[in-house]
């Protein structure tokens, strides 16, 4: 699946700070509900919290994916938030969480509910993407990273980001 379908650059935000799990849970939920119309703000936000409650979805590395399954949705979609500080959000590697990658699909989507957190979870654990994610200012930069990690969003391979061109204009390395 290309992940690159399922999340939108309105979808995508750089934030300063937020001031707790349950703050950034709600701008995660507003994202979502800005590409899905037909969701409510509370809905997502209560789906997620719940999904909290049954344990912290953050994998560490200061990453967390918030995740849940939502009856009035009929794709995934996906919303993300770095921040420049980061929040508790019981890691079990005991670091602050800047990055929140939230998913939410379909009720009935359990297979692809499962195949879309593994990728997204390969794509926390990548400590090149993570640096370049955290060193970018702007939700456009934000947004063109993730694509050129997550693929093209008409389909297709996952591509890989160019790599750097020296001052010789030459591939480095």
């Amino acid at each position: 699946m290309n992940l690159a379908t399922l999340i939108s650059p309105e979808a995508v935000a750089g934030l300063e700070s937020v001031s707790s799990k349950k703050r950034s849970l709600e701008q995660l939920a507003a994202l979502l509900v800005d590409v899905n119309p037909q969701l409510r703000p509370a809905e997502v936000f209560d789906a997620l919290m719940e999904r909290e409650r049954l344990g912290s979805t953050a994998l560490g590395k200061g990453v967390a994916i918030p995740h849940a399954r939502l009856p009035d949705l009929d794709r995934a979609s996906i919303a993300i938030i770095k921040m420049d500080k980061g929040i508790d959000f019981d890691a079990p590697d005991g670091r602050p969480v800047d990055v929140l990658v939230a998913l939410v699909v379909p009720d009935e989507a359990n297979e692809e509910h499962l195949r879309i957190l593994a990728s997204l979870a390969e794509l926390a654990s990548d400590d090149d993407f993570l640096a370049r994610f955290r060193a970018r200012q702007g939700d456009a930069a934000l947004y063109d990273l993730l694509r050129q990690y997550l693929g093209p969003p008409s389909g297709g391979a996952v591509q890989e980001p160019p790599a750097p061109v020296a001052a010789t204009g030459h591939p480095a390395g």
